[in-house]
């Protein structure tokens, strides 16, 4: 009998045993499941993330804003390059120097805290503060908050371009919890539809989670891992090996595979960034416009477009899209003529004396050095495929591409010829690429062009509030750098978005700037 109740007890405690195992695995079993309910999206994005700030002027505006999607401006932009409501509802100019911005009501920071006007200027200050470019694109003065939810900003002279300005993304707004104590800024609370949990300075990794209280709705996904990789080919990989879902810009060779390749698939779109040679107009041989009329003419642009970008790309006429509202559209591109650029090159008295194949002129060869960075990845074949192309009609070329951050220590004042994807709708007006690329002090005129006659036109449409008169006036002097040529348009660029076939319902937005995370996509778990 005892034999018995000693084995029952033994049953029962076995059974016990199983039972918690079970359990146990059971519930780890859930655990497991509720984690992989997440939806994880893993962004490898072009560039190595330096700075979440948004408003200190080293990309972390675009970066946060745009890609990360944890901050907003004031003014949003629509597919057309028009400006939109998004935390201003609206805005009317008071005076010549007074600009009035209705806030949205209800939004809040990442804190909870309702976003108010005292928030918006305290925001704009330390932007103004940090970044003395935004300050000047604005005209700034200061701000001042009338009530809850109405701000004025003050300009120090007549500006239409303030709302425009708002839409930059280094003007998103945070909350002043956002800095500690003694001024240092932490981390970005803003009022976008994701929120920052952790930010690793030595890697550059940033990860964001979903905010459940944003006033656009509700986010499709509930973290993003952002991570920069500047090696296209890398970015390839990972997205091919399955290590990051979404990512943008692969070699452009590779885009064909990769869209065929089982699990991704690529989506291509225009986005508002030129491919561009600036001339070094301080170089005698660049200062003659007969030389710079004859490379415009020896670039097979649809060449380049079809064969190098593989059709991530269109050619390009003027400098602005055909697409933004503000383009001169009689701008068509420079047709491929050879022999037309010969006899601008003759014109010149560049000839081929010792029949070397290379021109020349008064014992000077006709020698060039033209310089790109990597990161972009049609940068490199582009410089190879411009350079045969001016080989063709006499130039000796040295191609140089590295790093972007080794370019400026490797340069100097040593090129001719500088490649580069420069953006064209930080602010959405036509002021802002020209007055900074072409007036003779402007903040991004390598070329070191100085027309008088321009900076006049540039000077005079500043203060041309009409948009159809403005961008009539605009349109005049678009006419006339195309026509000189200190920069010289090759094409409009291209974007190759590759995503897992797991992300459903993205949406590109064309004003971004490389492009801009849909809140409302979604990626399977």
């Amino acid at each position: 009998m005892r034999k018995n109740t000693k084995y029952s007890c033994l049953i029962l405690v076995t059974a016990i045993l199983i039972a918690c195992l079970f359990i146990s695995g059971c519930t780890s079993t859930t655990q497991t499941n509720n984690s992989s309910d997440e939806k994880v999206l893993r962004v490898g994005d072009l560039w190595t993330v330096s700075s979440i700030n948004p408003g200190d002027g080293h990309d972390g505006g675009t970066f946060v804003t745009e890609k990360a999607i944890v901050t907003e401006t004031l003014v949003g932009a629509n597919d057309n390059f028009e400006l939109v409501p998004n935390l201003a509802e609206s805005w009317e100019q008071i005076n010549d120097t007074v600009w009035e911005f209705k806030l949205k009501k209800g939004v809040k920071f990442h804190n909870g805290k309702e976003m108010r006007a005292e928030d918006v200027v305290a925001s704009l200050d330390d932007t103004i503060r940090l970044s003395p470019s935004t300050a000047m694109l604005m005209s700034y003065d200061h701000s001042e908050a009338v009530d809850n939810y109405t701000v004025r900003i003050y300009t120090t002279e007549l500006n239409p371009l303030v709302p425009g300005v708002l839409h930059y993304p280094d003007t998103a707004i945070v909350s002043q919890d956002s800095y500690d104590k003694d001024g240092n800024f932490i981390k970005p609370i803003g009022t976008g539809p994701m929120k920052v949990e952790s930010y690793d300075e030595q890697t550059g990794e940033l990860v964001v989670v979903k905010n459940d209280d944003w006033w656009g709705g509700e986010p499709g996904i509930d973290k993003m891992v952002l991570k920069g990789y500047e090696s296209p080919e890398t970015r390839a990989m990972l997205i091919e090996n399955g290590d990051v879902d979404f990512t943008c810009d692969p070699p452009y060779s590779e885009v064909g595979r990769l869209n065929d390749t089982e699990g991704i698939h690529v989506e291509i779109y225009s986005t508002p960034r030129l491919y561009k040679l600036d001339a070094n107009l301080d170089h005698d041989t660049m200062a003659d416009k007969n030389l710079r009329k004859a490379i415009s003419y020896a670039i097979d642009r649809d060449g380049i477009v079809n064969n190098v970008l593989y059709g991530v790309g269109t050619s390009a006429g003027g400098v602005f899209l055909p697409s933004m509202k503000w383009s001169n559209k009689d701008l068509k591109p420079y047709p491929y003529d050879p022999e037309l650029a010969k006899e601008y090159l003759a014109k010149s008295g560049w000839t081929d004396s010792d029949g070397d194949g290379v021109l020349d002129k008064n014992g000077e060869k006709l020698k060039i050095k033209i310089f790109t960075y990597t990161e972009r990845p049609g940068l490199p074949p582009m410089l190879e495929a411009i350079a045969a192309n001016l080989r063709e009609v006499g130039f000796e070329v040295e191609e140089n591409s590295m790093e972007n951050s080794a370019l400026d220590s490797v340069m100097g004042d040593d090129w001719d010829l500088y490649l580069s994807a420069t953006n064209l709708a930080m602010v959405p007006d036509p002021e802002y690429v020209l007055k900074s690329w072409y007036t003779t002090n402007g903040t991004s005129n390598k070329a070191g062009y100085s027309n008088p006659a321009v900076d006049r036109m540039i000077e005079e449409g500043h203060y041309i509030s009409d948009l159809n008169e403005r961008y009539d006036h605009f349109r005049k002097i678009e006419a006339i750098v195309y026509d000189d040529l200190p920069t010289i348009n090759i094409a409009y660029y291209g974007v190759a978005i590759v995503m897992n076939d797991d992300v459903k319902g993205y949406r590109f937005d064309p004003t971004a700037h490389d492009y801009r995370i849909d809140p409302f996509m979604t990626i399977s778990s």
